[in-house]
């Protein structure tokens, strides 16, 4: 091997043209076309008899030969996996893990696999152009409201936010050519009203709940998602485009500061003279009249309030950087859609169809068996279990919603590996399927009949409450799998989305609390006791039903209810009339330690 690096050494120094190149890579003859552009070099790895292995990169083409051999330390090799110093006919290639070196040490090469590229290459988008001034205003505007709103609660400040957040969506994918599709106006708009919840309910819970559902089609009116796996994964574009948003907002802002026709400079300057004028001439006028001077303030957010300035500041630039990360998945969105897998491979008619078939069977046996114990009363019930009516209800309700959501999740895979060869195999799934999933709606009608005895005898709770609706909108979902099967499942996941936004929607302006404190009060007057310490547990919502009791039980339930005396934009609507009830009722000074540690009965009214 020596002598092959001398005698291209030589040829080098002579000048003979002719002669091979150090890399071991011949010269194109006259009339051949060039040869193609070489990979990315593979990493290889020398292994000793021993099991050692030692990681060797690739030679550089692009540096010149020293004319130095060392025999302990050979050339490194090329992107073809020749050795730098071998001639071109050289058999000495680390390709053959076999074939040790000439040095004698023991040790062959052995090509890695290449790493595979990340699985978000190939469906996300190219970067988009610096975003314009109208998309930087609109995530100025959030960030400066989200500094000023937020810091007192969520009522209707999250709609006012949520407008210039879609006005910066809208502005960075017109900028980018992004026509949106009337979908994608119908799921921002069912965004939009579903922020009517915190504006209506006091409670955590379903606001809670309205905000992520808004959050969710905000997210997939921003992607355009079809399937499954996009209307799962949309929520995921905009947190995950959080850093790169930044840097393109950066970027815009750097080239809308540097002169030109759409300089930035001369907004900020009209801006900073518009404050410094409002907020002189304004405290002026607040001096002069102080009816102004209160409306002033009740307008005006408390910068210097109780949470502080460093907290509103991170809320404005947590506002921001939203804004960015949904401006940047508009003009950008990344295609989730290509990620979905693809259908699975079909299995044979005797083999898919045997599993589902007994599943059926098994599903009418239990409906029958429902049908009678539901159907003959709660004599059949005492007499074969010895349980009571209502624990009979409550003892199953868990296993049939569990049930339906198994059942839901078999038809899925299911669907994945039916037989597709025919009409006869179109009809056999149908049949099959459409089967489970009639029996699957009397499941779900059976665990809602057991529930409802349930609440019969004990009352409405949250968690009650909750699991019932819950359970409704699975069987909305079966009744979609089964006009699925009928006309196509097309739209499918969009309508299971749209159908889960509509019961958000319809559970948040339901007022949960104000029905559980009305429902405990019914029962209370039939004779069961009442939990008031639960009771006053409840938010502001509970308020006008619970400002029907007698005193002290009133009192006792309304006093641990706070209703805060927030500002405006934070301020919901139950709030509002809540804080109205008690102040022309205030609550009286009576002591509830007993009433509010035992039940109490029909008899202490």
């Amino acid at each position: 091997m020596s002598d092959g690096v001398e005698g291209n050494e030589e040829r080098r120094r002579t000048g003979d043209a002719a002669g091979p190149e150090p890399q071991g890579v011949p010269e194109p003859r006259p009339g051949e076309p060039e040869p193609a552009a070489q990979p990315e070099p593979a990493t290889l790895v020398k292994a000793g008899t021993a099991g050692r292995t030692e990681a060797r990169a690739g030679a550089k083409t692009d540096e010149p030969a020293t004319g130095e051999a060392d025999d302990a330390a050979p050339a490194a090799p090329d992107a073809s996996g020749t050795p730098a110093d071998a001639p071109p006919d050289s058999t000495d290639t680390p390709d053959d893990p076999e074939a040790p070196d000439e040095a004698g040490d023991g040790l062959r090469y052995e090509r890695l696999p290449d790493a595979p590229p990340p699985i978000l290459d190939g469906v996300r988008a190219r970067p988009p152009a610096p975003p314009g001034l109208a998309t930087l205003v609109a995530a100025a505007v959030t960030a400066l409201l989200s500094g000023l709103l937020l810091g007192d609660g969520l009522a209707v400040n999250a709609l006012i936010l949520a407008l210039p957040l879609a006005a910066a969506a809208w502005f960075a994918a017109r900028q980018a050519g992004r026509r949106p599709r009337r979908s994608s106006l119908c799921w921002g708009a069912g965004g939009l009203a579903l922020l009517a919840v915190p504006v209506w309910s006091d409670a955590e819970w379903p606001t809670l709940l309205a905000v992520l559902a808004a959050a969710g089609l905000g997210a997939l009116a921003l992607h355009g998602c079809r399937k499954w796996s996009g209307v799962l994964l949309a929520p995921l574009g905009p947190v995950l485009a959080v850093r790169r948003a930044l840097v393109w907002g950066w970027r815009g802002a750097r080239e809308r500061t540097a002169g030109g026709e759409k300089d930035l400079g001369p907004l900020l300057r009209s801006v900073l003279v518009a404050v410094v004028l409002l907020v002189v001439f304004g405290g002026l006028f607040a001096a002069a009249d102080r009816a102004f001077a209160d409306l002033l303030g009740s307008l005006v957010p408390d910068v210097d309030g109780g949470s502080g300035v460093p907290w509103r500041l991170f809320l404005a630039v947590l506002g921001l950087a939203a804004a960015l990360a949904v401006a940047h998945t508009a003009a950008a969105p990344t295609r989730w859609d290509g990620l979905g897998p693809g259908p699975g491979r079909p299995r044979g008619r005797v083999e898919w169809a045997l599993p589902l078939v007994l599943l059926d069977l098994l599903f009418a046996a239990f409906v029958a068996v429902q049908a009678a114990v539901l159907l003959r009363g709660e004599d059949v019930v005492r007499a074969s279990n010895g349980l009571t009516y209502s624990e009979y209800a409550r003892e199953g309700f868990w296993q049939l919603l569990f049930a339906t959501v198994l059942t839901l999740a078999v038809i899925s895979v299911a669907v994945r590996v039916a037989p597709r060869s025919g009409p006869r195999d179109l009809l056999l799934v149908r049949a099959v399927l459409g089967t489970l999933c009639l029996l699957t709606l009397v499941v779900v009608a059976s665990a809602v009949r057991r529930m409802d005895l349930y609440m019969g005898e004990y009352g409405l709770t949250r968690l009650r409450l909750s699991v019932v609706a819950m359970e409704l909108w699975l069987g909305a979902v079966v009744l979609l799998i089964l006009a699925a099967g009928v006309f196509g499942a097309r739209l499918l996941p969009r309508a299971v989305l749209a159908s889960g936004a509509v019961a958000v929607l319809a559970f948040g302006l339901a007022s949960p609390d104000k029905l559980i404190a009305e429902s405990n009060l019914d029962a209370h007057r039939d004779g069961r006791t009442l939990d008031l310490r639960y009771l006053a547990g409840l938010s502001a919502d509970a308020v006008p039903a619970l400002d029907r009791l007698d005193e002290p039980l009133r009192s006792c339930a309304l006093r641990s209810i706070a209703v805060p005396d927030a500002p405006w934009y934070a301020t919901s609507l139950s709030q509002a009339r809540a804080h109205d009830i008690l102040t022309a009722r205030p609550v009286r000074n009576h002591p509830c330690r007993d009433l509010l540690t035992d039940d109490i009965s029909p008899s202490v009214r």
